[in-house]
């Protein structure tokens, strides 16, 4: 299997060059709607297309969530094994939206479909879920390392049902949240210029100065557009550890399709409000 270089160090490189804008492609069906596209296979193709081609050769990042190519079955997966292909092709990192998380071989069986380098679905990183236990990540944890792609761990998201698991807290008196963060600074310890193991902390959080956000690794933060959060938010939530920080914004663009220029153009301004906020902190 040929071994790319890390997640991190190559996400460390597009956020430098282009910025550290993450762009979604969601294509739940209102919006396929509010393009003037059918809820089939045929508008999900378009949809995608359209996307990766607007924003593929200008963001860091681009984040198909998989759930909306799944719905239409294999069709939808192939559409989906092309967009990825195409939006890596481009220069864009991919981090598939999939939000794995099992144990044993089933782990495992997971972490080939999107991490393993000759996976049709191969991506950059995926998102997981680690609340069958930090460990039970372990196969994925591994074939990351071994493929060089990267993961993004739940620790701290956007959705207000999140906190009932992750503000909870245990018995040595920390919370899962800042478990989960702990275990993500370990994993990235001496990585440079950045580890390739990061958490989904989401923007709309308000204040997280109680927690130690500073993994070494990448923070992937949904809430950026329709969800209320701002650029402007972005140095107040995460505070020192800003820099690292991969803002999510999906329907904040989208909504701007099915136009190219239009999209190119918003993504472009994202990116810029970014820049001028990180600057500024």
């Amino acid at each position: 299997m040929t071994v790319l270089e890390p997640f991190g160090a190559r996400l460390r490189r597009a956020m430098d060059e282009r910025g550290p804008l993450c762009v979604g492609i969601d294509p739940h069906a209102s919006l396929l709607a509010e393009w003037g596209l059918a809820d089939d296979v045929s508008g999900l193709e378009r949809f995608s297309r359209t996307v990766v081609e607007a924003v593929a050769d200008r963001v860091a990042v681009l984040k198909p969530q998989s759930a909306f190519f799944e719905r239409f079955g294999s069709r939808g997966v192939a559409v989906l094994e092309k967009s990825v292909a195409e939006a890596r092709a481009a220069g864009a990192l991919v981090v598939m939206d999939a939000k794995r998380g099992d144990i044993g071989s089933t782990m495992a069986a997971y972490a080939e479909s999107f991490l393993h380098k000759d996976a049709p679905l191969f991506s950059d990183a995926l998102t997981v879920s680690p609340y069958l236990g930090y460990g039970s990540l372990k196969p994925a944890v591994d074939l990351a390392r071994e493929s060089g792609a990267g993961l993004f761990v739940l620790a701290l998201t956007s959705n207000p049902e999140g906190g009932e698991v992750q503000h909870a807290v245990r018995s040595d008196g920390r919370s899962v949240g800042a478990t989960m963060l702990a275990h993500l600074a370990a994993e990235n310890a001496g990585e440079e210029p950045l580890g390739s193991f990061g958490a989904v902390v989401g923007a709309t959080l308000g204040d997280l100065s109680s927690y130690d956000l500073e993994v070494n690794g990448p923070l992937l933060a949904p809430g950026i557009g329709a969800q209320g959060a701002t650029p402007a938010d972005l140095p107040r939530v995460f505070g020192a550890a800003v820099g690292n920080v991969v803002p999510n914004v999906s329907r904040g663009v989208l909504r701007h399709g099915p136009d190219a220029t239009a999209l190119r153009t918003a993504a472009d301004r994202f990116a810029d409000e970014v820049r001028a906020a990180l600057a500024a902190s």
